[in-house]
């Protein structure tokens, strides 16, 4: 009979996510340490950064993404990251050629045809080249222009073929929206390609620095990769590693752990629920909080597992338990509840706790 799967390092990962020890300083510091953070929802990618740092705001985000240091792209698992401009350059090659097949074949099921799909993607790149920055409903325009479908899920699937591609990334934000960018424009020319053995490197470094303890298995699930090159990727940096009685590896110099987090709310699709292949430490008996279509519920960490969720609506924060919290854990969800309405720029509320 097999052995049961070892308890997940509980203390260790949620140090190297910066949910305990020192809050990072900037948002730039919080993409650096995790590499990438998925961005699909943007209020989401928002509150992973605060429940990161201490006292910012979340115009300090968009003001990155505005001086060009931080971007929003389709990288690792065919999903919006927001990353830094310099990991954007090696992680492009790395973990987009994959996605080529399934970006194709979604096109198709727009209605979009080969021909089509190169006509839309040469429309794009041409319009930010000439134009600057441009906003989805600005590219919608000129495809529409040009014939080429819009209509349901192709406009989007027509700019992540353009992304693909290499023609175009997420930069700044304009009223609301994040505006699509000319590479070559907005991040200028790119430095030296690095060998894929080098990049598998770096993939593995990075990722154990935001990740670690893990394994081979929980880099290909987050990257997007497979597995064999994620494991050719961590022994590429064996001597900077240290193997665990419980299989995974971590890099060897990581600073001791701290146990687990005050209580706080984390937003939608925070990176403690992506980063490995198993999220049972996080979530335990409350799966729902990944929804069977695939949505991220903003959840409350309390003793580091989840034990509630909220949402955000109209001003007003709400939280449901899904179990019994304390008394004093849930003041300190207030007091973090009223942090995220400071972040965000929105007036302080009482939080409103919902009978579990």
């Amino acid at each position: 009979m097999p052995a049961p799967p070892a308890a997940a390092p509980v203390a260790e990962r949620l140090r190297a996510q910066l949910l305990t020890g020192p809050p990072a300083g900037s948002a730039a510091e919080v993409t650096r340490r995790l590499l990438a953070v998925q961005a699909q929802d943007p209020r989401g990618v928002r509150l992973s950064v605060r429940s990161r740092t201490s006292g910012l705001r979340a115009a300090e985000l968009e003001a990155a993404l505005g001086d060009r240091s931080l971007v929003v792209s389709w990288l690792n698992r065919g999903t919006l990251h927001l990353v830094t401009a310099q990991d954007y350059w090696w992680l492009h090659p790395l973990t987009t050629p994959q996605l080529a097949t399934g970006s194709a074949r979604r096109l198709a099921q727009e209605g979009v045809s080969p021909r089509q799909a190169e006509q839309g993607i040469e429309v794009v790149a041409a319009a930010v080249a000439q134009d600057g920055p441009l906003t989805r409903a600005e590219l919608r325009e000129r495809l529409d222009a040009a014939g080429v479908p819009t209509a349901r899920q192709a406009l989007v699937h027509v700019l992540m073929a353009a992304t693909l591609r290499g023609h175009v990334v997420r930069g700044p934000v304009h009223g609301r929206e994040q505006a699509f960018a000319a590479v070559a424009d907005w991040l200028g020319e790119p430095p030296s390609p690095l060998d894929p053995d080098d990049a598998l490197a770096r993939l593995a470094r990075r990722y154990l620095e935001g990740h670690g303890p893990a394994d081979g298995h929980d880099l290909a699930r987050w990257a997007g990769i497979t597995l064999g090159a994620a494991r050719r990727g961590l022994a590429a940096i064996g001597d900077e590693t240290v193997d665990r009685p419980d299989g995974l590896v971590d890099l060897a110099d990581r600073d001791a752990e701290d146990g687990v987090p005050p209580p706080r709310l984390l937003g939608p699709y925070d990176p403690l629920l992506l980063g490995w292949v198993s999220r049972a430490a996080w979530v335990g008996e409350h799966e729902g909080i990944v929804t069977t279509n695939g949505l991220f519920r903003p959840f409350a960490l309390v003793g580091g597992r989840a034990a509630a969720t909220w949402a955000l609506s109209d001003g007003t924060l709400t939280l449901q338990p899904l179990e019994r919290i304390r008394r004093d854990d849930l003041t300190a969800l207030r007091a973090d509840a009223t942090d995220v309405l400071r972040y965000l720029g929105l007036p302080d509320r009482e939080l409103v706790v919902l009978t579990p």
